[in-house]
């Protein structure tokens, strides 16, 4: 293969991945539109794909289920926040490397709007809130092994690991709440990291 037609097949890749990446935004905001308009519960699968311009078939191939329009993959959240706590650097905290984990997952959204519409729909739609206290149960126990290692040092045990890995997500949980509060002023992590300083004083 030539240099030229090497050239040629990244560039062909590379317009075929932002062409999936614009495909994928197009259904999300549409999603959005649709569940704040009308409501999560109330709005179907179809009609979100009718509206987007594509069929129920691709659209589920960019997102599995409902509810990863909104919160995305279990599997895929899972793993970045994982992935991001064992990338940090060895000497890091548990506590740095659990804020590095949500600064993370705050970056999945788009634009602070898509997050405000996001956090506002989970939080004011059962159905949302109980899928995502499910995959908050398994966030903590996938990330408190990898937390067990950076406190091993110390002789923290298991129990008192555990203590430390719910009390960052229920920091997480009311730094969004109060956030949603103020119609998205302000700063998630800085709000995190005043709650997270109220409580380990």
């Amino acid at each position: 293969m030539t240099q030229g037609t090497q050239g040629k097949g990244a560039t062909t890749s590379t317009l075929w991945d932002r062409t999936r990446q614009l495909a994928a935004q197009e259904i999300l905001q549409t999603a959005l539109r649709l569940f704040t308009q009308q409501g999560y519960d109330e709005t179907t699968i179809a009609q979100i794909a009718r509206e987007a311009g594509v069929s129920q078939r691709t659209l589920f191939r960019y997102f599995g289920t409902k509810e990863d329009l909104i919160g995305g993959s279990e599997e895929g959240f899972v793993t970045l926040l994982t992935e991001t706590v064992r990338k940090q650097p060895v000497d890091a905290g548990a506590w740095e490397a659990l804020r590095a984990a949500f600064k993370a997952a705050l970056s999945l959204h788009t634009s602070p709007e898509q997050a405000l519409e996001r956090f506002r729909l989970v939080h004011h739609t059962d159905s949302l809130r109980a899928a995502y206290l499910g995959k908050r149960v398994r966030c903590q126990e996938e990330l408190l092994p990898l937390l067990e290692a950076r406190l091993a040092p110390s002789g923290t045990d298991r129990g008192q690991a555990r203590a430390i890995v719910a009390t960052a997500f229920a920091c997480f949980d009311a730094a969004t709440a109060t956030w949603l509060e103020g119609n998205g002023q302000g700063d998630i992590l800085d709000l995190y990291d005043e709650g997270l300083a109220a409580v380990r004083s």
